[in-house]
């Protein structure tokens, strides 16, 4: 049988959490993390055998660098292998795409459907990552309130590499996820991250950042549970960037542009971490 907890691909050398799955950045002693759950490329050998889903498709469908994003706050975690292994933003049950309909119509295994057997150990990851996030939210969580960044990025050129991005208007550069967000008790966060972040101009571009709330997402698995396991404490803010930062066909990448963005995140925190001041925990 093989161990869906073994290290694969590069990425393993950098986990932090000694198996592979997973890196862990950071204290985890300020108010503000992030999270990288789609960043990962990687796949065990029994899933990559199994895979007839092209390098540039996968990536295409990953959130490459997503990871990068949050490199200016100090702590986080990020998820090595390929939403294709496991989709951490699903519920447990549908986390591991079984046949096309699962996958944006995408063709992704030999034989058109996954085994069942290899899915349950794919499904294993989905557990290992949301036990370790549960462990070191609880800590914040008895700390007061908290943060969460979820960051991800969207395509915007679906027509093909010679196509028009899709328009603006539509297509804001990041867009605020807060569906399963209780959103009043947290309004005085919400406004100031999306103020801070709004007043950013990026000088890869010259513009201000487009920044809106739940135009083309709204939030997820991730967002969903963490709520759930901690209502009173707990703000997951699910974060698209648009991927300006890098050609999401030939995955050929603006590292400067990437950088200034990242530092435009960084600079949203301590706006963030002065409005969980004006957030009233109920008392047990």
């Amino acid at each position: 049988m093989n161990d869906p907890t073994q290290p694969t691909g590069p990425a393993a050398g950098h986990d932090d959490a000694g198996d592979g799955l997973l890196s862990v950045v950071g204290p985890w002693d300020g108010r503000v993390i992030f999270t990288a759950v789609h960043a990962g490329h990687d796949l065990r050998p029994e899933v990559r055998d199994l895979m007839i889903l092209d390098e540039a498709a996968r990536w295409r469908e990953e959130d490459p660098h997503t990871e990068r994003l949050g490199a200016g706050l100090e702590s986080g975690m990020v998820m090595h292998r390929s939403r294709f292994e496991v989709d951490l933003n699903r519920p447990r049950d549908t986390s591991v795409y079984l046949e096309p309909d699962d996958s944006w119509g995408l063709d992704v295994w030999a034989g058109g459907r996954l085994p069942e057997e290899v899915a349950e150990r794919s499904r294993q990851v989905h557990d290992a990552w949301y036990a370790e996030l549960e462990r070191r939210l609880s800590v914040m969580s008895e700390r007061g309130p908290f943060v969460v960044f979820d960051l991800h990025s969207y395509n915007h050129r679906r027509d093909g590499p010679e196509s028009d991005p899709a328009p603006a208007e539509d297509n804001p550069d990041v867009n605020i996820g807060t569906g399963p967000l209780d959103r009043e008790p947290w309004d005085p966060v919400v406004e100031a991250f999306t103020r801070s972040l709004s007043a950013e101009v990026i000088p890869a571009t010259g513009e201000r950042l487009d920044v809106r709330e739940n135009v083309r997402f709204w939030g997820q698995n991730e967002s969903r549970w963490t709520h759930r396991l901690f209502p009173d404490t707990a703000c997951v803010l699910a974060l698209e960037f648009k991927k300006t930062f890098m050609d999401e066909w030939t995955g050929a990448l603006d590292e400067e542009h990437l950088g200034q963005l990242a530092a435009a995140l960084a600079r949203t925190v301590p706006a963030v971490t002065a409005a969980l001041e004006e957030v009233e925990v109920p008392t047990p």
